[in-house]
């Protein structure tokens, strides 16, 4: 078989197994299918597929060929596209039987906990009294912004017996299963085998980057810890009061200039006018919380972005977020997630490569580089510009100053605190998976996790309880949380190179097509570090994240008061369009779709928000 047709063929036979699994993905994930079992069979196939180790051998083999032929230009995008596949395949081959079927248990077990857990429910006790179910959104949601402590209280509560429950229930056994098949691999443990698989670097070399930040961050945290505790009783820094202690007033301020109901207009017209172009691609958005749904937003791509020979094959894919419109502060979290999973699917649908192995988030893709794209996208929602702009109350009056002035001045203390957030999850979970399985107990587990809160974070409980991160259990997100740390680095040194290039970020239509050539075009034939270097001339630099975490709040309000005097005199940029087929769904339910405009599809939506939330 000549070298093309070898590509062509992978290519085909990768996407319908590919489509399969994601498609029956979507469905259980949306709680629209209780078909655990065709869902675990199909992602078993997709695995089997990407881990058969004889790919290998086949492909270079194919790469030999196109040696001893004439070079050309097709000769050249053919061992691209070769060359990407034996990148994918290196990243999940899995030489021995032992592996396989180690990974095939690991597959059957995570589905079934998967759907164990689906049937379980948190209760929180409302402020009238009431018992009620929530979700973990809906919880965390309670927690940040409640004015009343039983509900916060409650609501944590719920958080720490689903960590009990997930103890008695197979976090355990899944932990011991992971480290046997890291170790049928030769590595010593799950953790590390992720590490570099998914980053591709070394434990050691992850570490020496975290500790680096930690030390940097620690003495911050600390001071802010401190100065919280002074201000308002050390009863703050209970798990159930901290986070509503220093920004709880703020959020209920904003909340009345985010309704959630003009999330779809907002994402449209802000990513319009940074001229993000989806490349024709087909989007479904599934973006309300309820029972059985799994509770935190995704992306994922049905159909892999890719040129077919010449004939462009545009993006199917389906993102998610959980919001609750009638929740004070969910309407700013069911934005911050659109921008999130709507910066993923922009970049999955402009993958300009010639196979489908580059335009995926599995590996060989870093979680970092994937996550660079999502969280720039969801930084704009804290500049001053972007929130005089977009953030308008139902009269269409901006937002004031003050607000957003409330806004720096209560988070920007505890800046180091969230990053910190996001850092306590890798030290988790390297400790976790480095204990032996005897001394797996859920007690021991548990006092693991505290005590690497009260490491990381400085706080006796988290608001946010370590085992009650979704990404824990799932396969493709577990002992890869650090990524979203990584990306935030990665974030802000790309917002400095644009705040330099062009003096400012919101509604810069120049931005979507540099994102796109240096950052998205390539896929993961680039690793992060050269997309970064291909953008900003500047190697990976952790520096911009941690100059920010130590900016004062002096500092940083007049930053943002120097982005908003600059606009009354900066040209409004134009509505581009997203050039995307889109489609909001609930569930099985479709709420509205812009086959005859995106302003139609605005239209509805809003409709359909305000008449079943209020707003």
């Amino acid at each position: 078989m000549h070298p093309h047709q070898y590509l062509d063929s992978l290519n085909k036979e990768y996407l319908a197994v590919h489509r399969q699994k994601e498609d029956l993905f979507w469905e259980t994930y949306m709680g629209i299918s209780n078909d655990q079992a065709g869902s675990a069979q199909a992602e078993t196939h997709w695995n089997q597929f990407l881990s058969n180790a004889d790919r290998l051998s086949e492909i270079q083999l194919q790469l030999e060929k196109l040696q001893s032929t004439p070079l050309n230009d097709k000769a050249d995008v053919v061992k691209a596209g070769l060359e990407g596949w034996l990148a994918t395949f290196k990243a999940h081959a899995l030489p021995t039987r032992e592996a396989r079927e180690l990974k095939a248990d690991l597959i059957k077990f995570e589905s079934e906990l998967f759907e164990r857990k689906q049937q379980h429910t948190q209760i929180f006790i409302d402020a009238q009294g009431n018992k009620q179910e929530g979700s973990l959104p809906v919880l965390a949601a309670n927690i940040r912004t409640s004015d009343n402590e039983s509900v916060r209280k409650s609501s944590h509560q719920a958080m720490l017996d689903l960590e009990q429950w997930l103890l008695v229930n197979g976090l355990l056994d899944l932990v011991k299963l992971r480290n046997q098949f890291a170790r049928s691999l030769g590595y010593d443990n799950f953790f590390d085998y992720s590490i570099v698989k998914t980053e591709q670097m070394t434990t050691t070399e992850l570490f020496t980057i975290l500790d680096d930040f930690e030390q940097r961050t620690r003495e911050s945290n600390l001071s802010s810890l401190k100065q919280l505790a002074s201000d308002k009783g050390q009863q703050a820094l209970e798990g159930h009061n901290f986070v509503y202690s220093f920004s709880g007033d703020a959020m209920r301020d904003l909340d009345p200039y985010v309704p959630f109901s003009q999330s779809l207009r907002r994402w449209i017209e802000s990513f319009g006018r940074l001229n993000i172009n989806y490349s024709n691609a087909e989007l479904t958005l599934d973006l309300l919380d309820r029972k059985g749904k799994y509770p935190n937003g995704f992306c994922h791509g049905p159909i892999p972005s890719f040129y077919d020979n010449s004939q462009w094959v545009p993006a199917k894919v389906n993102f998610t977020s959980n919001a609750k419109p009638d929740q004070v502060g969910s309407g700013y979290d069911g934005i911050n997630t659109l921008f999130h999973e709507g910066g993923h699917a922009a970049h999955f649908a402009n993958v300009k490569m010639n196979a489908p192995c580059f335009s995926q988030e599995f590996a060989p893709t870093s979680m970092a580089y994937a996550e660079t794209q999502s969280m720039f996208c969801d930084s704009l929602l804290e500049d001053g510009d972007w929130l005089k702009l977009y953030a308008l109350d139902e009269n269409g009056v901006a937002i004031p100053d003050s607000v957003i002035k409330a806004m720096i001045e209560s988070k920007q203390p505890f800046k180091a605190y969230t990053e910190r957030s996001i850092l306590v999850v890798p030290y988790f979970e390297r400790a976790l998976y480095q204990l032996a399985d005897e001394e797996l107990t859920p007690e021991n587990i548990t006092r693991l996790a505290r005590e690497m809160e009260k490491n990381i974070l400085g706080l006796e409980c988290s608001p946010r309880p370590l085992m009650a991160i979704p990404h824990l259990l799932s396969d493709e997100s577990a002992c890869a949380y650090q990524g979203y740390l990584l990306a935030h680095m990665a974030v802000y040194q790309t917002r400095a190179y644009f705040t330099n290039k062009f003096g400012y970020l919101t509604d810069n239509p120049e931005i979507g097509p540099l994102l796109e050539e240096h950052y998205w075009h390539q896929g993961n034939a680039v690793n992060h570090n050269q997309t970064i270097i291909q953008l900003t001339g500047e190697g990976f630099n952790a520096k911009y994240l941690a100059d920010e975490c130590n900016l004062t709040s002096e500092q940083a309000w007049q930053i943002e008061q120097d982005k908003i005097s600059v606009l009354a005199n900066r040209p409004r940029a134009c509505v581009h369009s997203l050039n995307a087929k889109i489609s909001i769904v609930d569930g099985d339910k479709e709420l509205a779709n812009n086959e005859l405009s995106d302003e139609q599809m605005c239209h509805d939506f809003e409709q359909y928000i305000v008449e079943y939330y209020g707003r």
